[in-house]
């Protein structure tokens, strides 16, 4: 075999390899908005928090059997950020089912979203444009000038952008210090326990096994094996493809919010879902030269 056949089938592999990280990322994200629509299906029983709950406690015995954490895979640092990391999960998850009771699933996932644009415009050495294009959409979407916006609700999905954020941030340092997926072994019991603390008293009480088997079944849609998918996805995608591809999550939560739910937005709503996908797309790309990793993006929602 020749050179020119070395390079072109070293070639052709990085294609194969991009090709089917990008394939598990999308699929990481659809699975995660098709997670979110079916726990709404589950309000009525059991309300969103008990809805997180549930998908919480069951991913946490999950990952418990599957990736047991080996107390040789931590130092006191990593073992920390991994317990930050399950708060932030418990966090993001609560306060997201929380703002998908009281806001179309495509407009809480673009608040949602201003969380990881957030971070990308840190590292987009101070540019303007990407929060200023943000900020319009978010005007867009929730419309003040009317009145008419769950103000909770709105609360509510920012309050998840900001764990979002703060789960990039751990996530980047617990991939960057632990081997293979034992931080999802550490992190998602964590998240298991701070949500039962928040709504297991008023959950527990009406759960039958029928619930306890659907929140299994919630549990492997989101967020493990997204969140496993996500880890094949980072091994075969740089960093700067994966963080444009999470980009699109909010277009994804709006076609599963209208396929699934029957939720249709208005044309300024949809122009305000475009104006943070760019953003997002842009202020990441601006970030791209500084940032060696992007993990984390899918939300434990």
């Amino acid at each position: 075999m020749d050179a020119n056949e070395i390079a072109g089938f070293t070639g052709g592999m990085r294609t194969r390899d991009r090709q089917t990280g990008v394939a598990f990322a999308v699929l990481s994200m659809t699975m995660v908005q098709l997670g979110l629509a079916a726990s709404v299906g589950l309000f009525d029983q059991v309300g969103p928090e008990g809805a997180a709950w549930l998908r919480l406690a069951c991913a946490g015995l999950i990952v418990l059997v599957l990736f047991r954490p080996r107390r040789s895979s931590f130092d006191r640092n990593s073992f920390l950020a991994a317990v930050g990391l399950g708060i932030a999960t418990a966090g993001v998850t609560l306060l997201f089912m929380a703002a998908a009771a009281r806001l179309p699933l495509g407009t809480a996932s673009a608040l949602e979203f201003l969380g990881p644009l957030s971070v990308a415009v840190l590292r987009s050495r101070g540019r303007l444009i990407w929060p200023a294009l943000a900020f319009a959409g978010v005007m867009l979407l929730t419309q003040p000038w009317h009145g008419s916006v769950d103000g909770l609700g709105v609360m509510f999905a920012l309050g998840a952008a900001a764990c979002w954020a703060a789960y990039i941030v751990l996530t980047q340092h617990v991939g960057g210090n632990v081997t293979g997926l034992q931080g999802m072994g550490v992190s998602l019991p964590v998240a298991a326990v701070v949500a039962t603390a928040v709504a297991g008293p008023s959950t527990i009480p009406v759960m039958t096994w029928q619930l306890v088997v659907i929140g299994f079944g919630l549990a492997l849609l989101l967020p493990v094996i997204p969140f496993s998918l996500e880890y094949l996805a980072l091994r075969k995608l740089d960093a700067g493809v994966f963080g444009t591809l999470m980009s699109l999550e909010p277009a994804l939560a709006l076609l599963v919010g209208w396929i699934f739910l029957s939720q249709s937005p208005g044309l300024l709503q949809a122009v305000g879902i475009a104006c943070v996908i760019s953003a997002g797309i842009g202020a990441e790309r601006a970030a791209r030269p500084q940032v060696k990793e992007l993990a984390g993006v899918v939300a434990g929602q």
